[in-house]
């Protein structure tokens, strides 16, 4: 028998979108600490639904929970970087290839990319990334592959509030993004895909290329 997961409440879920809010705006800074009574009183609940939240948080790797720390914001570094990009180098590309095989609607993925040309601040054009990644994934056939690649999104969104901080390159994977939907558009899966793995690989290598070990 399945069971379904128990819907998160409202306060909990409320604060947990700000902190994250907080943290893929750079508000929250890599290694900053989160505490508890503060962050209740900042969203005026109670320390349950904050404890809720930042439980839910550790669990998608954007916070860390440590026995000596407390509860800080997750540091990126090249190891993580990496890291979290292999895992995206070894799916995404093959998740799109899927989902062309199976002609799947790309106007999702088109409509992401003109909320990414039309975003007021960095925190909305890196929530219509994830969204336009998300568009050529999700309809690959395979709902776990899609979970797999859901579960490193936000840890992938982190590591590109980080490096765009430090080099603003949007520009550049705006051009790169039009490249990848127009040859998914044209029906070229091998070319989409490709142009897609070189995009995250590039991305990563150019923003932390001390840690060149993907």
């Amino acid at each position: 028998m399945a069971f379904a997961p128990s819907p998160i409440p409202s306060r909990t879920q409320y604060v947990l979108e700000a902190i994250k809010h907080g943290i893929l705006t750079g508000g929250l800074s890599p290694g900053q600490a989160l505490v508890e009574t503060e962050l209740a009183a900042r969203f005026g609940v109670s320390k349950t639904p904050v404890r809720e939240a930042l439980k839910t948080l550790a669990g998608t790797g954007l916070v860390v929970m440590s026995q000596f720390k407390g509860v800080t914001v997750r540091t990126v570094d090249a190891a993580m970087a990496h890291e979290v990009y292999d895992v995206r180098l070894l799916l995404e590309p093959e998740a799109l290839r899927r989902s062309l095989t199976r002609r799947a609607s790309l106007e999702p993925a088109r409509e992401a990319l003109v909320k990414a040309d039309e975003a007021a601040d960095r925190a909305e054009r890196s929530l219509a990334n994830r969204e336009f990644h998300r568009a050529l994934y999700l309809p690959c056939g395979n709902p776990l592959l899609a979970r797999m690649l859901d579960e490193v999104r936000d840890q992938a969104a982190l590591v590109s509030t980080v490096a765009w901080a430090a080099v603003p390159s949007w520009e550049q994977e705006a051009g790169e993004h039009r490249e990848i939907l127009r040859l998914a558009l044209a029906g070229d899966a091998e070319g989409a895909a490709r142009a897609l793995h070189d995009h995250i690989a590039s991305f990563v290598q150019r923003a932390f290329p001390e840690g060149d070990h993907a």
